[in-house]
């Protein structure tokens, strides 16, 4: 099946592993609490075991320097695309306030960004991350 939209997370490659793992969890959740309408019915199994319900449509994860997060970030900007931003000062915080107040500190061309989400058009989507390569 052929989505209109596209669900999208990149991240900065040189981030160890279990970084790369927490931000990605984090942009997840933004991009689900965005809009309900992405979100699927919930799971059952034969058994009868219910699960919770998972995103409609695939999510691409990207990698790239911190440059391209950069150029991603300002397309995206650009477009006014609804994007949901992982900053490096979030890694030393505790909680979602502290986070908000990390990134409210810092002017949107200062952030130094580790990761964004985004869940638009496909072509927007395209377009803000050109250059961006696939998560190995």
């Amino acid at each position: 099946m052929r989505f209109d939209t596209k669900i999208a997370i990149a991240v900065r490659g040189d981030l160890a592993a279990w970084q790369k793992l927490n931000v990605t969890a984090f942009l997840a959740g933004a991009i689900a609490a965005s809009d309900a309408a992405i979100i699927g019915a919930p799971y059952e199994d034969a058994d009868g075991g219910r699960y919770l319900p998972l995103f409609r449509q695939p999510v691409l994860v990207f990698a790239g320097d911190g440059a391209a997060l950069r150029r991603a970030f300002d397309r995206g900007r650009e477009r006014n695309v609804r994007m949901a931003i992982y900053t490096e000062p979030m890694f030393a915080t505790g909680h979602d306030e502290a986070n908000r107040a990390a990134v409210r500190a810092v002017a949107a061309a200062d952030q130094n960004l580790v990761g964004l989400a985004l869940h638009d058009g496909r072509k927007t989507v395209d377009s803000v991350l050109k250059g961006l390569a696939l998560h190995p």
